[in-house]
C-alpha cells in the first residue's frame, strides 16, 4: 500500500519506520539488530525511513547509510537539519543559509548517497526568517542534492511562509490518537496547501501500544525519564485513558499498537506514520496495522474516549517546549 505525500509526487510506503531510537533516547543501541530491521523492513515493502543529524547525533545517519547499501533505490530517506553541535551536543538551532548547505553535504556523506529524498527543518529557527532557509533549501533541490522539502513542529503562520517561498512536501509532528494538537489549526491548513502529514510518536511513546513503564523505572538516559506524561499521578491517568486502545484490540484479534497506527492511516490518505523501532518483531506488527479496517463507529468510540482533556501532563518538559513552533 502506498501513499502520496504532498503534490510534487513523492510517494511511499503507508506506514515508515522511525530510526531514531536505534542510536539514542530509548535503552542501549544494538547496532546489529538495527541493521537487521532495517533490512526486514525493506523486504516488507516499507520505503521511507527517517533520521536526522541530531539523533546521536550523527550515528543515525551513519546507521542508516550503511544498512541500505545496495538498497538506495529502493527507499525514500528523509533526514533533518537545524541545529548546531559544541563537544557532540545540541548547542541551539541554526538555520542559516550556509549552515542549511553545509549540513546537507555533511548528511549525504554520512548518508553514502548522492541526494536526500526529503529534507526537513528540524525546528523553526526564530533568528532566521523561514523564507531565507526555505530559499536555501531550494537551491539544494536545483542542484538535485535534494527532492522533496519538509518542516517539522512549524506553526500556521511559517508553514504558510514556507510553502509560499518553495513547494513544501510534508509535515513532520507529532501526531496520535495521544496527541491531538494538530487538529484544530494546522491539519486544515496543510490539506489547504497540499501537504502531507507524517506522524512521529504515533504510539504514544509506547501508552498506545501499552509497553509504557513509570518514569523512574526508566534509567535516566532513557527519553521516557524525564517526560512529565510518565511521572506520578500522570502515568495512572494516561494509562486508564489508553486502556480503550487494548480493550478495541483485544475485541478485533489485534494488537493495541496496530489499533493505534490503523486510527491514523483511517485519518486521511495523506498521512503516514513513521513508528519507531529497533526490533525486527516490532516492526512486523507495525506493518500490519496497514490491514486493520477500522469502522465509522470504532474511530469515534476511540476519538472521544481518547479526546484531548482526556491526557495527563504536558507532551514535552520546559526545556524542550520551547522549540515548538505554536
Amino acid at each position: 500500500m502506498r501513499r502520496r505525500l504532498g503534490k510534487q509526487g513523492l510517494e511511499v510506503s503507508a506506514i515508515g519506520l522511525g530510526c531514531l531510537g536505534m542510536s539514542q533516547s530509548y535503552g542501549t543501541p544494538d547496532d546489529q539488530e538495527s541493521i537487521a530491521t532495517i533490512h526486514r523492513a525493506v523486504s516488507l515493502g516499507v520505503t521511507l525511513f527517517d533520521t536526522a543529524e541530531a539523533y546521536g547525533p550523527f550515528k543515525n545517519e551513519e546507521l542508516l547509510g550503511r544498512a541500505l547499501k545496495g538498497k538506495r533505490d529502493q527507499v525514500v530517506i528523509a533526514t533533518k537539519f537545524g541545529w548546531r553541535f559544541q563537544d557532540g551536543q545540541m548547542a541551539g538551532r541554526d538555520s542559516r543559509p550556509e549552515h542549511v548547505k553545509e549540513v546537507a553535504e555533511r548528511s549525504l556523506r554520512r548518508l553514502g548517497t548522492d541526494r536526500i529524498d526529503l529534507f526537513y527543518q528540524h525546528r523553526v529557527d526564530p533568528q532566521v526568517p523561514i523564507e531565507e532557509t526555505v530559499g536555501a533549501m531550494g537551491d539544494l533541490v536545483e542542484q538535485g542534492k535534494v527532492r522533496f522539502l519538509g518542516l517539522s513542529e512549524a506553526g500556521v503562520a511559517n508553514i504558510r511562509r514556507a510553502h509560499a517561498t518553495h513547494p513544501i512536501t510534508a509535515l513532520q509532528s507529532e501526531y496520535s490518537l495521544w496527541e491531538r494538537n494538530l487538529e484544530p489549526e494546522i491539519i486544515p491548513l496543510i490539506r489547504e496547501l497540499g501537504i502531507g502529514l507524517v506522524p512521529y510518536c504515533p504510539l504514544g511513546r509506547g501508552f498506545l501500544a501499552g509497553s509504557a513503564k513509570r518514569a523512574e523505572e526508566y534509567p535516566p538516559t532513557d527519553w521516557r525519564w524525564g517526560d512529565p506524561r510518565f511521572q506520578g499521578e500522570n502515568f495512572d491517568t494516561n494509562m486508564r485513558a489508553a486502556s480503550v486502545v487494548r480493550e478495541l484490540a483485544a475485541q478485533k484479534g489485534a494488537t493495541a499498537a496496530q489499533i493505534a497506527l490503523a486510527w491514523l492511516l483511517h485519518k486521511g490518505e495523506d498521512i503516514v506514520p513513521i513508528p519507531g523501532t529497533k526490533r525486527r518483531s516490532y516492526l512486523e506488527e507495525n506493518v500490519r496495522a496497514a490491514d486493520v479496517t477500522l469502522s465509522s463507529t470504532e474511530m469515534e468510540r476511540l476519538d472521544a474516549s481518547l479526546a484531548p482533556d482526556a491526557v495527563a501532563g504536558p507532551r514535552y518538559n520546559d526545556r524542550l517546549k520551547v522549540f515548538i513552533d505554536r
